[in-house]
C-alpha cells in the first residue's frame, strides 16, 4: 500500500514539474509571482494598488491588513484603488499570485482562487515593460509574504514585507515574433496570444463575431504584405461554422506572411515551397470538420512556371514536435493565372496554404489514363474467356493447377474492373463510396500479388514434389483471398487510409485525375511501404528465383529448341510470377517516361497475356514433339496447364 502511495506521489510530482516547465517555456516573458500572504485574523482585508505608466519597477508587499501592488510597468494603465477582499476571518494566511502580461498590458491578482483584474487587457503593445527580475527585498517580522516564488522558483522561505522587481523596456511585437520564430511551435504560441485585431511584423489577426442566425461572411484583411505585389488572401466563412444552439461564437483568423511563412512553416515535402501567405482559422472552443459547405480561401500570387504545379494543403499543428502538411479535406479551384481558391471542410488548428511543386507527379496523365483503361478492358474480356475454359477443363477432375490459375484470373479480373471505375466513382460518388472503392481496389491488388505468390509456391511443389500429398485447396484460397482480406481489415480498423486521391497532371493543373485509393497521408504512406512494396518485393524475388530454375529446365527440353518457343515460355512465366511489376522500381532516370508507359501497357494487359499463354501452351501440348516428349513435360507446371495434383 505504501509503495503505491509513494509511486502515486512521484507521478503527481513529475506531472506538476512538467506543467511548470511548460509554463516557463510558453510564458518566458510573462511575470508570475506567487506566495502566501500572512495577515491577522478578524479585521477587514484589502487589495491596494497604485500603477503608473513607464518601465521602472513594481513592488509587491504584504501587511497585517493589506496586500499591495504598486509601481510603473504599464504602457497605458493608470490605476489607483483600494479593494475589499472577502476572506475568511478565522484564517491568518491566504495564497496569492500576481500575473503580468506585458504584450497585452494585462495585470491580474489572484487571492484564494478569486481573480481581480487591475489593468484590463488591451491590444498588443509595441513598447512594453518585461523581464521583471528580483531587486531589493525587505524582511518582515510577523506579517508579510512567505515562500515567495517567481515562475515556480523560490525567492525566499522567510517572511518578507516587500518584494521589488525591476523592469526592462523592449519592443514587444518584434521580440514576440522573434521568439516565435525560434520555436517549432511558433504558430501555436502566436495564436494563443491573439485575442483581437492585430498587425504584427509576423502576423495579422482578426476576430469575427458570429451571432445567432449567422449567414456567412466574406473577410478581407486590411494590411498588405511587405512587397505590396499581391493582395493578401480573402476568406469566405460559411454559415455552418456557427454551431446549433449557440448564440455567440468567435472566429480567429491569422494571416502569416513573408518571413514568418519561411521561418514558421517549413515544408516536410521534398521539392516543394510554400507561397507567401498562410491563413489560420480557428473557432473559439470548437473543433470544426466535415463542413457541408467548405471554407473558401482565395490566394493571390504570381503566375506559375510551366514546370510547376500547385495544390491546397493544410498544416496539422496539433503535434508540437513535428510539421505535417496534408491535402486531406481540401480541394483546389483555379480562378485564373494569378488567383487560386482552396475549398476546405475543416479549419480548427489548421493553416491553409498553397503548395508549389517544381516537379509534377505524373507526366502525360491523360494518355496514361486512356492506355490503362483500354488495357484493363481487354484484360476483363480475356479473364472471362480464360476463366470459362479453365472451369470447363477442370469439370469432373481434381486439378490443383487449374484451381491456382482460376484464383489468379479472378483477382486480375477484379483489379481491372475496379481500376476502370475508380476514376468515375471518385468524381460522381460521395466520400463513403470512394472509401469502399479504395478499400476494394487495394484488396484486389493484394489478392493479385498473393495469387502470383501461390503460382510460385505451386510451381515449386510440382517441380520438386516436396509432399506426397499436395496441400489442401483451402490453403491456396486462404493465401490468395484470406490474407489480403485480413490486411485490408486491419487498415480499415486503423482508419484514415482510404478515400479520394488526387493525381496532378504535369503542366496541366486545371485537369487533375481523381481516383479512389489510399490517401496521401502519413499512415497511408507507411502502409504502402510496409504492405504493398513489402509484398511486391517478396513476390518478385521468389518469382525470379523460380523463373531462373524453371528456365534451366526449359532450355534442356527438345520440344523448345527454337527461339520462338523459349521466348513464349519465359514470357508466360514472367507474367504468371508477377515479374512485370519490377518496372515500378525502374521509374527514374532519362528513360522514366518510357518505363512508365511500358509499365501501364504490360500490367493493364496482364489478363490478356495470361489467356495468350494458356492457348500457346495448349498448342505446344498438342504438337507432335510434345506428344513424343510428354515425359519431359511431366514436371513443368508452367508449360502445361493440366498437371495432375
Amino acid at each position: 500500500m505504501k509503495k503505491n502511495q509513494i509511486a502515486a506521489r512521484i507521478f503527481v510530482f513529475i506531472c506538476l514539474l512538467f506543467i511548470l516547465c511548460q509554463a516557463s517555456i510558453d510564458n518566458d516573458r510573462d511575470f508570475i509571482m506567487c506566495g502566501t500572504w500572512r495577515h491577522d485574523k478578524g479585521s477587514p482585508k484589502y487589495l491596494r494598488y497604485d500603477l503608473r505608466t513607464g518601465c521602472r519597477n513594481i513592488e509587491i508587499s504584504g501587511t497585517k491588513d493589506a496586500l499591495s501592488i504598486q509601481g510603473a510597468i504599464t504602457a497605458k494603465c493608470n490605476q489607483s484603488k483600494l479593494l475589499d477582499l472577502d476572506l475568511n476571518p478565522l484564517q491568518n494566511q491566504s495564497h496569492f499570485c500576481v500575473f503580468w502580461d506585458p504584450l497585452h498590458d494585462l495585470l491580474m491578482v489572484e487571492v484564494n482562487g478569486k481573480i481581480y483584474t487591475l489593468c484590463s487587457q488591451s491590444g498588443l503593445q509595441e513598447a512594453c515593460c518585461t523581464d521583471l527580475s528580483p531587486d531589493n527585498q525587505t524582511l518582515g517580522k510577523l506579517y508579510g509574504i512567505v515562500n515567495g516564488n517567481l515562475r515556480g522558483d523560490i525567492l525566499s522561505h522567510n517572511v518578507m514585507e516587500v518584494y521589488t522587481f525591476r523592469g526592462g523596456s523592449i519592443n514587444c511585437t518584434k521580440t514576440f515574433c522573434g521568439e516565435a520564430f525560434q520555436k517549432h511551435y511558433g504558430p501555436n504560441k502566436i495564436e494563443k496570444k491573439l485575442d483581437g485585431p492585430v498587425d504584427l511584423p509576423c502576423v495579422q489577426g482578426a476576430i469575427i463575431e458570429m451571432q445567432e442566425g449567422f449567414m456567412g461572411q466574406d473577410v478581407t484583411p486590411t494590411a498588405q504584405r511587405n512587397n505590396q505585389s499581391n493582395p493578401a488572401p480573402s476568406i469566405y466563412l460559411p454559415p455552418y461554422l456557427m454551431s446549433a444552439g449557440r448564440k455567440k461564437s468567435k472566429v480567429l483568423i491569422t494571416y502569416f506572411r513573408d518571413n514568418a511563412v519561411k521561418t514558421l512553416f517549413k515544408t516536410n515535402l521534398p521539392n516543394s515551397n510554400i507561397l507567401e501567405d498562410v491563413v489560420g482559422i480557428t473557432v473559439e472552443n470548437e473543433i470544426i470538420k466535415n463542413l457541408p459547405e467548405p471554407v473558401r480561401i482565395r490566394f493571390h500570387h504570381s503566375p506559375f512556371l510551366p514546370t510547376q504545379s500547385k495544390s491546397c494543403v493544410s498544416w496539422d499543428n496539433k503535434r508540437d514536435n513535428e510539421v505535417i502538411w496534408r491535402s486531406d479535406g481540401c480541394e483546389i479551384v483555379n480562378i485564373n493565372a494569378v488567383e487560386t481558391e482552396c475549398h476546405c471542410n475543416h479549419l480548427t488548428y489548421f493553416a491553409i496554404l498553397v503548395q508549389l511543386k517544381p516537379d509534377a507527379e505524373v507526366r502525360h496523365l491523360e494518355a496514361l489514363t486512356f492506355i490503362t483503361a483500354v488495357g484493363c478492358a481487354v484484360s476483363l474480356v480475356s479473364c472471362l474467356v480464360l476463366f470459362y475454359w479453365l472451369c470447363k477443363k477442370s469439370t469432373g477432375k481434381k486439378n490443383q493447377s487449374s484451381l491456382v490459375h482460376r484464383g489468379l484470373v479472378v483477382a486480375v479480373f477484379l483489379l481491372s474492373l475496379l481500376f476502370i471505375f475508380t476514376g468515375t466513382l471518385a468524381n460522381v460518388g460521395n466520400s463513403a463510396v470512394c472509401w469502399i472503392t479504395g478499400a476494394l481496389l487495394h484488396y484486389a491488388l493484394l489478392s493479385t500479388l498473393c495469387w502470383m505468390a501461390m503460382e510460385v509456391f505451386h510451381a515449386f511443389l510440382l517441380v520438386h514434389q516436396v509432399f506426397k500429398l499436395p496441400p489442401h485447396s483451402w490453403w491456396f484460397y486462404l493465401g490468395g483471398f484470406g490474407l489480403p482480406a485480413l490486411l485490408v481489415s486491419i487498415l480499415l480498423f486503423i482508419g484514415d487510409i482510404y478515400g479520394k486521391r488526387e493525381i496532378m497532371a504535369y503542366a496541366n493543373d486545371t485537369n487533375p485525375y481523381y481516383m479512389c485509393w489510399m490517401l496521401n497521408n502519413e499512415k497511408s504512406i507507411v502502409a504502402h511501404y510496409i504492405i504493398n512494396l513489402g509484398l511486391l518485393i517478396v513476390v518478385m524475388s521468389s518469382g525470379l528465383v523460380m523463373l531462373l530454375y524453371v528456365v534451366r529446365k526449359i532450355l534442356k527440353m527438345p520440344v523448345l529448341k527454337n527461339r520462338y518457343g523459349i521466348f513464349l515460355s519465359i514470357w508466360g512465366l514472367t507474367c504468371l510470377f508477377g515479374l512485370t511489376w519490377v518496372l515500378s522500381f525502374l521509374n527514374f532516370g532519362p528513360f522514366s517516361e518510357a518505363i512508365l508507359f511500358l509499365f501501364c501497357i504490360i500490367n493493364s494487359l496482364q489478363g490478356f497475356f495470361l489467356m495468350l499463354r494458356h492457348f500457346i501452351m495448349k498448342r505446344i501440348e498438342k504438337s507432335p514433339e510434345s506428344s513424343s516428349s510428354s515425359s519431359g513435360f511431366s514436371k513443368q507446371p508452367m508449360l502445361q496447364t493440366n498437371e495432375k495434383s
